[in-house]
């Protein structure tokens, strides 16, 4: 593999919370945090793709890299791709990893370990999950769950994406984390790709590279990053980065 590239979508549009990448936390827009945890990785150069000038000048504020792409992309993936074309037309990236630009707490060695799986050339796509280990998370829908068998040590081939409670019987369930890492190639079969039958039925967008016989690894890590959507979530993710600043 070549140098990874990271890129993090961010929009300011957000039915729950608006303008949340700006949203302040320890003194700095959210869509900053995510950046650093990013650069912090180490793993490759990071860029921010947004449809915003305000997010544009908050990232170059602190020294980051950010492009601007067009306001209406249906999907992260769609900037994901506008924002590849725009850095990097050489083709010179051959993996790209996908970091969600709502997860202020995440560890960046969970962003390392991402890409992992892509060692094994069978693998187009790489990603994350953890053990879910809160009873409540077994049955909430909005808890992606992620079906697969073990192929190495804390390694999964993702058979199935669910918002219901999967597989049955005995053992633990995965909790999906959505952050990819993409070979190049694949993210380009990708997104040419019409939505699937299940994606459009369950809402993930991740079932369309699975229908296509496309094949998805996933590393399990222990933790489990703070997803920021609502005021809620926007207050734990101030209390975690304040603790960490005084610490």
């Amino acid at each position: 593999m070549s140098d990874p590239l990271v890129l993090i979508p961010a929009r300011m549009a957000a039915t729950r919370l608006p303008n949340k990448p700006m949203a302040d936390i320890a003194g700095e827009p959210m869509i900053v945090h995510v950046w650093r945890r990013a650069v912090e990785a180490g793993i490759g150069p990071v860029v921010v793709a947004t449809d915003a000038v305000e997010i544009v000048e908050a990232i170059e504020r602190v020294g980051g890299l950010a492009t601007l792409t067009r306001a209406d992309h249906p999907s992260g993936s769609d900037r994901l791709a506008e924002a590849l074309d725009i850095i990097d037309p050489q083709g010179n990236h051959d993996v790209v990893v996908n970091v969600q630009g709502d997860l202020p707490t995440i560890d960046p060695a969970i962003i390392g370990a991402a890409i992992m799986p892509l060692a094994d050339r069978a693998v187009d796509i790489a990603t994350l999950c953890a053990i879910i280990t809160r009873e409540e998370e077994r049955h909430d829908p909005n808890v992606v769950k992620l079906v697969g068998h073990h192929v190495g040590p804390n390694r999964l081939r993702a058979l199935y994406f669910t918002r219901a409670q999967a597989p049955w019987g005995e053992g633990p369930l995965f909790h999906h984390i959505g952050l990819y890492a993409y070979r190049r190639r694949a993210l380009t079969r990708f997104m040419a790709l019409p939505p699937g039958e299940l994606e459009t039925r369950e809402k993930l967008e991740q079932l369309r590279a699975l229908e296509a016989g496309m094949r998805i690894d996933a590393t399990v890590v222990d933790d489990l990053p703070l997803g920021v959507d609502t005021p809620a979530d926007l207050e734990r993710a101030r209390t975690v980065l304040l603790a960490r600043r005084l610490n």
